[in-house]
């Protein structure tokens, strides 16, 4: 049985949590690309994450073992709400984990209007996930001259990113 609970941040647990979140992105990255000489999801981002203003850290568990999780920032006056990192720890994806992750994030925040996120081109298990399992819609292709290059820069180094929306029905 899997449980959803928020990660106690001044916990060994989330020195665990950010190790595992790392692997998995980085696990991703080297699926699609050979010799990856850089880290793709350094902890300073994770901490940055954290640290958001709204920011709520989920750990997902099961038999007393960390096997995902997410952070998510909810806004409390316009509940546009965005999904920061979701992630299943590498060599258990496949069994449902994200897709329980999602639901419960869905259900313990049911005020939300709008979820938005966003994820790198080269992600397919992750475009599929998003659009297929939990029916977010793309919404927006950033790309290196984009308008919006700056954030994107501060994101991800490449800027070659799709963003996610999922309006919540009532």
């Amino acid at each position: 049985m899997i449980k959803l609970e928020k990660l106690n941040l001044n916990s060994d647990e989330l020195k665990i949590f950010k190790k595992d979140m790392q692997e998995a992105f980085q696990k991703g990255a080297e699926n699609e690309f050979e010799n990856l000489d850089f880290e793709i999801l350094p902890e300073e981002d994770i901490n940055k994450s954290l640290e958001t203003e709204g920011a709520i850290a989920y750990k997902a568990v099961m038999n007393d073992e960390i096997v995902g999780g997410a952070i998510v920032v909810i806004d409390e006056l316009t509940q546009h709400n965005h999904l920061d990192f979701l992630y299943v720890k590498y060599g258990i994806q496949g069994k449902g984990i994200g897709k329980f992750i999602w639901s419960e994030i869905e259900k313990k925040h049911p005020k939300t209007k709008v979820w938005e996120t966003v994820t790198p081109y080269f992600e397919k298990r992750n475009i599929h996930f998003y659009v297929n399992l939990c029916k977010f819609s793309i919404v927006e292709f950033f790309y290196p001259s984009h308008e919006e290059e700056n954030i994107l820069n501060d994101m991800m180094g490449n800027g070659y990113l799709f963003r996610f929306e999922k309006v919540m029905k009532r």
